[in-house]
């Protein structure tokens, strides 16, 4: 009797050959696949959540800079009986948690390169923006005006902060003044700044300072527990009375880590009112790389 193409159960036929031991070969192909199937898995996790960081995050963070700078511009358009007196704007400052009240610039980073302050570090805030840590001082006052930025990903405003110079000025612009801080010398420099700022004319103003900031240089790396260095003196002991306004700014350090802070330290050089007539506009030379 001839056979017939139904006759016989594949199914029975393939269980069969599949119930038989599998060789050495094929229990190290199916590791070696199954492993290859998860570090591809990973990658791809990994992958994604890197150009969530440096991309995605970017995207939201500069809307959200953007309605910041809009609301502070409308405020300072139509500013309050406090802020003028006289017909002329004054230095006062009302700071409001995740609010913009300030801007900074980095003319040697080029002239996009400006952001609104907020008030707060919190995560929220810094989403949005680079942030004053709070109790710290104001522009001009003497102490320390402390602010932290992201250095990747969420706008990254502080990403090349470690490409600032001695004597490379940082500009920060309020309702009522501009005003010019200048970083410290680095340590090495300190030493010998008298003959370093003779060669230099952006750092005629930019002296060494007393005893009491004896260890405040220009750029420095410290561990996240080292709160002193947004101190009004920084790193000197609690209760210093502080003898020069100073700028401080703190972000993540090294990029894509958490594990340090690099810390940039600059003195205020010059301060400007703003021209009640055109608000808006800086002094000359204010905002060039000079």
């Amino acid at each position: 009797m001839g056979t017939h193409e139904g006759d016989y159960d594949s199914g029975r036929l393939y269980g069969e050959l599949g119930d038989r031991p599998p060789e050495p070969g094929d229990r190290a192909r199916n590791v070696v696949r199954n492993v290859g199937e998860l570090l591809i898995t990973a990658g791809m996790v990994v992958l994604l959540f890197v150009v969530y960081e440096l991309y995605i995050t970017d995207l939201f963070s500069a809307g959200k800079q953007r309605e910041a700078t809009a609301a502070l511009d409308d405020q300072w358009q139509h500013p309050g009986a406090d802020v003028v007196e006289g017909g002329e704007r004054t230095n006062k400052i009302e700071l409001e948690d995740g609010k913009g009240f300030a801007k900074i610039y980095m003319p040697q980073f080029g002239s996009d390169f400006h952001f609104t302050v907020l008030e707060g570090t919190s995560d929220k805030t810094l989403e949005s923006g680079p942030g004053h840590y709070k109790g710290t001082a104001l522009p001009g006052e003497h102490g320390n005006f402390a602010i932290a930025g992201h250095r990747v990903g969420k706008g990254a405003p502080f990403n090349d902060l470690d490409l600032l110079q001695s004597c490379d000025k940082i500009v920060i612009e309020t309702e009522g003044s501009w005003f010019e801080y200048r970083m410290l010398p680095k340590e090495d420099e300190a030493p010998k700044w008298d003959s370093v700022r003779t060669k230099s004319p952006k750092c005629q103003k930019v002296n060494v300072l007393g005893a009491d900031y004896s260890k405040v240089f220009g750029r420095d790396i410290v561990k996240p527990s080292q709160g002193g260095v947004i101190s009004p003196v920084p790193y000197a002991p609690a209760g210093t009375k502080p003898g020069a306004a100073l700028l401080t700014l703190t972000t993540c350090h090294p990029k894509f880590s958490d594990a340090q802070r690099l810390i940039v330290h600059a003195v205020m050089t010059l301060q400007v009112a703003k021209n009640p007539a055109n608000p808006g506009q800086p002094p000359a030379g204010m905002l060039e790389d000079s």
